[in-house]
């Protein structure tokens, strides 16, 4: 991969060139939210960028939009062919919805027209690097001068239970570990329908939730006691399916956009009364948190790794082609408490998972489900097999019965309010890191 010539770039950047995240941001000169990229610790305003008619004409090769799916079209004479994108419009608007509408051709060649703008060795140098008055307007060359802003619309989330050493651990807690797993769970990748409308982007404050859980023996309306964190990756859908059309798990790795970090907040004792029978419900809806910067599923193909091995023999929907299905991802986790004493809790990696993203969506198509642009589907929590590897409270401190040790002297079973949890995530070689930033989120009190 070619160095930029965007200065400080640090080799240690989640954001090299050969990243090319896309995210919302407004800016004071610009406060209406809209699409850029990162670079470093810079920030590419792609609203801008797209507006000069010298990037129009590059982009106007861009593969056109997909014709619609699900039905059959007989049309006499031949419609004319789609036109090109207009980024400018496209990338303009407040959600990133638009852009990955036009499918996995667009969003690979955008990210190399990109990449190419933004190489020290550019083919065409005079569009930007050479181009001093596009550079000021265009390149924020610091972060922290732009708001980050939830990157879609998200319409419909489902959380997944794919983090197979999780499962395992939080099974064992309850059923021991001859039962730890469900008969089912070797067998379907196991999941529910979560709660969109409370999807925040990394940074928001995230309130202690209220709900019915059990003290001395009886049911009582209170603010939750074990508040916990859940480690996760997010998949995010590009191009619907149609109503009663299965993806095959060979086709659904087209469907996808990009990935997030998800911190899917979990209040565990509220859990616990409710899921039965039905699973979670105000457990799990007051809050789930994801990191800004979307990065392309194109970005992440280099660090593809196997999933944990299923005995189990499949049915055919679920059967892939590969083995490396999964992303070796390394994760990280922060606990920051209200003193500003920093430990980092957890490091772990995305490849501990059973299923992959094509399986659940194949799963969840299976009967027909339409999936949509800006869908939302959780991994589950991410835990390894080793004891500083785990990807919730729930785990490190088996059940709440032992103390996490923290930097300071201090120590916590669930969170406290004023407590920051951060997530990381990157792979890849120095000078050529792929990550997401962070997704952070701050536990208020409750009302």
């Amino acid at each position: 991969m070619a160095s930029t010539w965007v200065p400080d770039v640090s080799p240690d950047s989640p954001f090299s060139l050969a990243n090319i995240p896309f995210g919302i941001i407004s800016t004071v000169d610009n406060v209406a939210p809209h699409a850029a990229t990162a670079i470093g610790s810079h920030v590419l305003d792609l609203k801008v960028l797209c507006s000069d008619p010298r990037v129009a004409q590059l982009l106007s090769s861009s593969p056109r939009p997909p014709r619609p799916v699900g039905k059959e079209i007989d049309e006499f004479p031949a419609p004319a062919p789609a036109p090109a994108p207009d980024y400018a419009a496209i990338f303009s608007q407040p959600t990133l919805n638009a852009f990955a509408a036009l499918g996995r051709p667009a969003h690979r060649f955008v990210r190399a027209a990109l990449q190419d703008l933004l190489s020290a060795e550019t083919r065409h140098p005079e569009v930007l690097r050479d181009n001093e008055e596009l550079r000021r307007r265009a390149l924020v060359r610091d972060s922290a001068e732009v708001t980050m802003h939830l990157p879609m619309a998200i319409g419909d989330y489902t959380d997944f239970y794919a983090g197979y050493h999780h499962a395992h651990a939080v099974g064992s807690m309850f059923r021991g570990p001859q039962h730890a797993l469900q008969p089912n769970y070797t067998h379907l990748p196991v999941g529910y329908h979560g709660r969109a409308s409370s999807i925040v982007v990394s940074g928001t404050g995230v309130r202690r939730p209220r709900g019915q859980i059990l003290l001395d023996g009886e049911p009582t309306a209170a603010p939750s006691r074990r508040l916990d964190f859940e480690l996760e990756l997010g998949c995010l859908i590009a191009t619907p399916n149609a109503l009663g059309e299965p993806v095959a798990v060979a086709d659904a790795e087209d469907r996808v956009f990009g990935y997030v970090l998800l911190n899917d907040w979990s209040a565990r004792d509220v859990q616990t009364w409710e899921y039965v029978p039905l699973g979670p419900f105000n457990s799990k809806n007051f809050a789930s948190t994801v990191s800004p910067w979307v990065v392309l599923a194109d970005a992440l193909e280099p660090f593809r790794a196997g999933a944990i091995e299923n005995a189990t023999l499949l049915q055919d929907y679920l059967k892939e082609g590969r083995k490396d299905s999964v992303f070796d991802i390394e994760l990280e986790v922060d606990l920051e408490t209200p003193s500003g004493d920093v430990t980092t809790i957890s490091t772990t990696s995305s490849k501990f998972l059973l299923w992959s993203f094509p399986q659940m969506i194949a799963h969840h198509t299976l009967g027909g489900c339409p999936m949509r642009t800006g869908d939302l589907l959780g991994s589950g929590t991410i835990s390894g097999p080793g004891p500083n590897q785990s990807g919730s409270l729930l785990e490190m401190s088996d059940g709440g019965k032992k103390d996490v040790l923290l930097y300071g002297m201090d120590v916590r079973r669930f969170l406290r309010d004023g407590d920051t949890v951060t997530m990381r995530g990157s792979c890849g070689k120095s000078g050529e890191r792929v990550g997401f930033g962070s997704c952070v989120g701050r536990i208020l009190p409750p009302k």
